[in-house]
């Protein structure tokens, strides 16, 4: 008899000017466009039928505004360590005016300077991670983009350096669970931003 595994959802929130513009927004507060507040109300229907245990937020009103959009503002309790990666002194700057300031530089592996490093990041998604699968049922996270590639990557038992390899936009629903067991954690569904979403069920 399959038994159904708790599955983990990460909604990335809607489209903010610095999104569009492909500036590093980490803690600055930069509020959803009027595409993005479109785009967070679509998640309404993709999520639903969820029958979520727990719903959690970052700090920012771009993921808290998306997740209030989206239905689950009453519900959603605010999470810390959901907040987005600090870039520190490359905040607001484009991954090209970095690399021209820094050649070669790679947000995973290098980190910011008066930032966080990804060892930093890594402590939190851990955290996060451990919180997560003490619920007994699915779980829907809001954030932005670095730190849930950053918590699929620990989710799967990679070092911080592999979230490089998962692209994230805007207003897109991952998911995250087990193939067999609990002891086999794998990525269910990945950058889904077409509607409507399936729904996945983890079977043992």
């Amino acid at each position: 008899m399959s038994v159904a595994l708790p599955l983990v959802y990460l909604a990335r929130h809607g489209a903010t000017a610095w999104s569009v513009a492909g500036q590093h927004t980490g803690r600055t507060d930069v509020p959803l466009t009027a595409a993005g507040e479109a785009d967070a109300r679509r998640l309404a229907a993709r999520l639903a039928g969820g029958a979520f245990a727990q719903v959690l937020v970052s700090p920012s009103q771009r993921a808290r505004r998306t997740c209030e959009l989206a239905g689950y503002g009453a519900r959603a309790a605010v999470d810390p360590d959901l907040a987005e990666w600090d870039y520190g002194a490359y905040e607001g700057m484009t991954t090209a005016e970095i690399l021209a300031r820094r050649p070669g530089w790679v947000l995973f592996r290098d980190g910011c300077p008066e930032g966080e490093a990804p060892a930093d990041v890594a402590a939190r998604a851990d955290r996060l991670i451990a919180r997560v699968r003490a619920v007994a049922g699915n779980v829907l996270l809001f954030s932005s983009a670095h730190i849930l590639r950053t918590i699929a990557a620990r989710w799967l038992g990679l070092d911080a350096g592999g979230g490089r390899h998962f692209l994230l936009g805007t207003a897109s629903v991952s998911v995250l669970g087990y193939e067999h067991d609990a002891t086999q954690p794998v990525i269910r569904s990945w950058n889904d931003a077409a509607p409507p979403l399936a729904m996945h069920a983890g079977t043992a």
